[in-house]
């Protein structure tokens, strides 16, 4: 089974249950895969930008900055008031709160169409046509994309045998799947699409720290975790706090964002 087919996408909603937790730890995006985004997009002067589900406006902030007018479409109400709020600074940004399927298409406005850690939530039969339309001839799709660095620490380790002994494995962020799958199915379903041609992928190395209760705090942005007992996730979030305890107090997360970028099949371009 392909990750496009066996996603829940009814659990897109349940963002919108954390958005004040989400808007917390997913702050921006680095300028250097922004600046190569950009550089693959070969954005012109003024070039107009179309984002599906920014969320609290995290990458939506770090284009906004480089100057382009961008639409946002995102669904929920909560997420789409903090993404208003904190591209405040940047006038050229527009906030739309509905889904992206009833959004009716600009057709051939958009130089780059963007999705940050969303696109999946779509139907890629809607999401990929319909930002094909909107793109003009020659126009970009670009994905950015989070995968885990797997179990490559002490304390990736410990945590994984604690979601184990649970039988809550698939729940571990940290091996959700593999910066090799991620990549392979994407490409794949970009290509699948017909929409779109010349993919290309770049992977940049990540890094962030965590005390222990930013950790746990962290884990309520995936939905995943919204499916166990109260007592089932209070007892992993205990477990999962001793051991950073253990490790010093705070540890190292590492992992990778993937940026796709391929151009849109126009009239037989």
């Amino acid at each position: 089974m392909t990750e496009q087919a066996s996603i829940d996408r009814s659990r897109r909603t349940t963002f919108e249950e954390n958005a004040e937790i989400y808007n917390e730890f997913h702050k921006g995006y680095p300028p250097e895969v922004v600046e190569e985004a950009l550089k693959l997009a070969e954005m012109p002067a003024g070039g107009r930008i179309l984002e599906i589900g920014p969320g609290p406006g995290n990458a939506t902030v770090s284009f906004a900055r480089h100057g382009y007018p961008i639409l946002a479409i995102e669904l929920g109400h909560r997420l789409a008031a903090l993404a208003m709020e904190n591209c405040k600074s940047y006038p050229q940004v527009k906030i739309l709160n509905m889904a992206f399927e009833d959004w009716q298409v600009e057709q051939d406005a958009f130089d780059m169409a963007l999705a940050a850690d969303s696109i999946h939530w779509i139907p890629p039969e809607i999401a990929y046509p319909k930002l094909a339309q909107a793109l003009k001839p020659g126009g970009s799709l670009v994905i950015l994309a989070s995968a885990p660095a797997g179990l490559t620490t002490d304390w990736l380790r410990a945590v994984d045998t604690a979601y184990g002994s649970r039988g809550m494995q698939e729940a571990n962020p940290a091996t959700r799947f593999t910066l090799d799958w991620l990549k392979d199915i994407l490409a794949e379903t970009i290509g699948g699409s017909g929409c779109f041609k010349n993919i290309t992928t770049r992977a940049f190395p990540t890094n962030e720290i965590f005390t222990a209760d930013q950790y746990i705090r962290s884990l309520h942005t995936y939905s995943g975790h919204r499916g166990m007992t109260n007592a089932l996730r209070q007892s992993l979030y205990a477990e999962i706090r001793e051991i950073i305890l253990q490790s010093g107090g705070s540890v190292n997360l590492p992992g990778w964002l993937v940026l796709f970028h391929a151009r849109v099949k126009k009239r037989g371009l």
